[in-house]
């Protein structure tokens, strides 16, 4: 196993030394401010590091944090390639780094934006209405309640033990993940429009992608399947164009919330949206997904952090156990774990250039 950095301790720490790696390696850098400010007052932007020439009609696109605290991995592994694999790029292939694609659930240790929406849920049709999940809103209390208690913890706890036995977890999974638009307070939740970094893809794919013919996507994720593996995720069916494509490139890649699938069908998620939103180039998107904790402590990260940001205080005393939990549900520090990610990623990485290396 090939060792990596230690995962950066916090936000501001991992934007720093990517920023770092980025110049060292010769990228152009470019940066889009947040409008809000970090836990403690530090400046939230998606940083984009640049190699190769910006007319090239193929581009490779690496993205870190769409879940934020899920971007403790993906910059490090974004780090890493930019300090020694830099040299790796043909001439001819544009690649861009986004570094925080959701900076401030990056900041703030949460999977979600600062409107407690889930990226993956907020690519729907806005123009029409929103989808309906009546299966999470009749157990949207005992997801996220109003209490924190230890004894109202045990009591939701139950409630959700029970629907799991009585339904299975393949059930529990797609109602809880597959998306929500109806409480705000909830987990898996979409909003009510298009938020600050949906909007922000849009405007960059039409002023940054213009010239290109091919685009592929590495999108980086943690929290699903077996500790340290790692699952390759179209978001598109099994017999489209992109997934036979990807599958192509890459080997096994499974159709989101298929066979094998570690997640769910989700509604509104980014890398479905990309092929309509960059229709004017082939684009070949896929999530890598990789595993840490059980299912359960996941969701259970996800519940106390919801009702952190919804009914508690983010800076108050029960703060910094919750945001450990995340923390731990969602990037591992152990050395071995840090070490296992890489090898799947660097490999795609190869062979991700090697097919846009005209």
């Amino acid at each position: 196993m090939t060792s990596i950095s230690p995962l950066s301790t916090t936000y501001a720490q991992a934007r720093e030394s990517f920023l770092a790696a980025a110049t060292s390696a010769g990228a152009r850098l470019h940066e889009y401010p947040h409008n809000l400010a970090g836990p403690n007052g530090e400046v939230l932007a998606i940083d984009v590091a640049e190699l190769g020439h910006s007319d090239s009609e193929s581009v490779l696109i690496v993205v870190s944090a769409t879940h934020g605290v899920e971007g403790f991995a993906g910059s490090a592994l974004q780090r890493r390639w930019l300090e020694q694999h830099v040299s790796d790029r043909p001439d001819d292939v544009r690649v861009l780094f986004v570094h925080a694609f959701n900076p401030h659930g990056f900041a703030w240790v949460r999977r979600v934006n600062e409107d407690n929406v889930d990226l993956n849920r907020n690519f729907i049709d806005w123009q029409s209405e929103r989808p309906m999940n009546p299966d999470y809103m009749e157990i949207a209390d005992l997801v996220v309640p109003s209490t924190w208690t230890d004894t109202e913890q045990e009591r939701t706890l139950t409630k959700l033990m029970e629907y799991l036995s009585e339904f299975g977890m393949e059930k529990l999974q797609a109602v809880i993940s597959g998306g929500q638009y109806e409480d705000p307070n909830g987990v898996f939740y979409g909003g009510t429009g298009p938020v600050w970094s949906h909007q922000w893809l849009r405007q960059w794919v039409k002023a940054e992608l213009a010239p290109a013919k091919q685009i592929a996507i590495l999108d980086l994720h943690t929290g699903l399947g077996e500790w340290g593996s790692a699952q390759l995720i179209g978001a598109n069916e099994t017999n489209s164009e992109p997934h036979v494509r990807a599958s192509e490139w890459y080997g096994e890649v499974v159709a989101m919330g298929g066979q094998n699938s570690v997640s769910a069908y989700l509604l509104g998620d980014w890398l479905r949206a990309i092929v309509d939103i960059a229709s004017h180039a082939e684009v070949t998107a896929v999530a890598i997904e990789y595993g840490t904790v059980d299912t359960i402590s996941v969701m259970q990260a996800l519940r106390a952090d919801a009702w952190l940001h919804g009914y508690g205080d983010p800076t108050g005393p029960e703060a910094p156990a919750i945001k450990a939990q995340v923390r731990a549900a969602f990037a591992d520090d152990d050395p071995k774990w840090v070490a296992e990610i890489w090898g799947p990623f660097a490999r795609c990485m190869e062979l991700a250039l090697g097919r846009l290396h005209a």
